[in-house]
């Protein structure tokens, strides 16, 4: 006879931590990750659907050279709005709610964040690209010119070097577009494209690079002397044999020391730009972030505020629960409308306590990266930047990684030595055997230098150059330096040929 099966339902207790993110902390979040101009546009939609938040009359908002937080303790309530008061009017208006949970009266029009947000263009649509573009059409240039000089432009490596020579230039134009040009005639051409800002543009190494923008200073002797060291001691200066610069150019120790600060302040890669903005619309920056240094070694920031004003809660809609008496006598009609007026006042104040928190993040994330990165802020020079990652500012500040990045995602900061997203500082390294850490944006470097040098006619091996790299202090194995090139566009040795 078979056997019944019995099934028995059994309830248990499991506890169980889990993380619930309230819609405040949700606020601080989007509102951190916005650059300053969305930002604004951000403030402007809000201000729009509660018109309990309010442009202060007050003119307070920060300028970029004294940017001072808000006080923590800051309210919109006025000072006798105790929390006993805030508790009465909370339990005179609980279960004042319809059924379906709205309000039929007291409402303003809404503008939805989202929906708007995908409405709105940042930005003019105008790429580098298009800026080289622009004073092409400045140019009094023939047609056959003005058709090599847009090949030329649409030639640039993403460092804004064009590293083709004139006559590999004239094929090109001679096979794929029919044009037969004498190389000389390419060659005048190419000197226009050297002409154009930045300077630097249209270079076809560092070295021509470097003199193109030595060439725009106002003459002097300084100006003399840095062209002699980049032209007569390149090789010295680029391994940053500074005695031995000295020696070659008949200068002093102490002179070349300020040869050198001079030339650090150059722009080693003119068109940075062009790789960042390519294949999308961008405008000038705004940065969020306004890094100062001083000759003696001191480093400032602040924060740009743009267009963003200081906000406040709206004095008649504040007034109105302030005037609320406790055990008073209210028709429902009365106590919808201060339900209205309670919730979009916390909103407002939510929203104002946002912008604080974002403003002290950003403090304490910028401040960490200078402190990082101090060198580099203070001479300019990208080989100084320390290997950083978001765990180590992460670690300096006390913020979460998530928020560490958040910040760094889409900001900018003006230097002295120019504007760089907030992701230009952070790179990774490698460990020597005696211990010290190595960026890896330095090896990389320095392997581009190896490779600008090396003999067109016999190109080195990734081995030979993993070995010239390792004599130079960089401990890399071969198929390091293949990652390292096939990164920076650089093909294999039998193409560079």
């Amino acid at each position: 006879m078979p056997q019944e099966q019995v099934q028995v339902q059994k309830s248990e207790q499991v506890q169980r931590q889990s993380q619930v993110v309230s819609q405040q902390q949700m606020l601080q979040a989007t509102l951190t990750e916005l650059p300053i101009q969305q930002l604004v546009e951000r403030v402007n939609i809000e201000m729009y659907d509660n018109p309990a938040l309010e442009a202060s009359d007050d003119d307070h908002s920060e300028s970029p050279s004294s940017y001072e937080n808000p006080a923590d303790d800051e309210t919109p309530y006025p000072s006798d709005y105790s929390e006993e008061h805030r508790d009465a009017l909370d339990e005179a208006l609980s279960n004042m709610e319809n059924d379906d949970g709205e309000l039929p009266v007291y409402t303003t029009s809404s503008l939805s964040y989202a929906s708007e947000h995908d409405e709105i263009v940042y930005g003019n649509t105008i790429s580098f690209m298009d800026l080289l573009k622009e004073q092409i059409i400045d140019e009094s240039l023939s047609d056959k010119e003005r058709y090599i000089l847009e090949y030329l432009v649409g030639s640039l490596d993403d460092d804004g070097f064009l590293r083709k020579s004139s006559d590999t230039i004239a094929d090109e134009l001679a096979i794929f577009h029919g044009m037969e040009l004498k190389e000389s005639e390419v060659e005048a051409v190419v000197k226009k494209l050297q002409s154009f800002e930045p300077a630097g543009i249209g270079a076809r190494d560092l070295q021509e690079c470097l003199l193109l923008q030595i060439s725009r200073r106002k003459p002097s002797v300084l100006t003399t002397l840095m062209t002699r060291a980049i032209e007569d001691g390149f090789g010295w200066f680029v391994k940053k044999q500074w005695h031995q610069l000295a020696k070659g150019i008949g200068v002093s120790d102490d002179e070349v020391a300020e040869i050198v600060s001079e030339l650090r302040k150059l722009n080693p890669k003119p068109g940075m730009p062009l790789s960042e903005a390519e294949g999308k619309s961008i405008e000038t920056i705004t940065p969020d972030f306004i890094v100062e240094s001083s000759d003696d070694g001191t480093v400032t920031y602040s924060l740009n505020s743009g267009d963003l004003p200081d906000l406040v809660v709206s004095e008649s809609f504040a007034s109105m629960i302030h005037d609320y008496k406790e055990g008073a006598r209210m028709s429902r009609q009365d106590k919808e409308a201060l339900l209205y007026v309670k919730r979009k006042v916390d909103a407002a104040q939510g929203f104002i306590e946002a912008i604080k928190v974002r403003r002290r993040t950003l403090s304490l994330t910028i401040g960490a990266i200078i402190r990082w990165q101090q060198r580099f802020f203070e001479e300019g020079d990208e080989t100084l930047l320390r290997p950083m990652k978001l765990k180590d500012i992460s670690s300096l500040t006390g913020l979460d990684i998530s928020t560490v990045s958040r910040v760094c995602s889409s900001k900018y900061a003006q230097t002295r030595w120019g504007t760089f997203p907030l992701k230009y500082f952070f790179n990774e390294g490698i460990t020597t055997a005696e211990g010290e850490e190595l960026a890896t944006r330095n090896i990389k470097l320095a392997l581009r230098d190896l490779i600008e040098e090396e003999d067109s006619g016999n190109p080195k091996s990734d081995l030979q150059l993993a070995d010239e790299l390792r004599a130079k202090g960089y401990p890399v194995a071969r198929r390091t330096v293949a990652k390292y090139r096939e990164q920076m566009g650089i093909p294999v040795s039998r193409l560079r040929r």
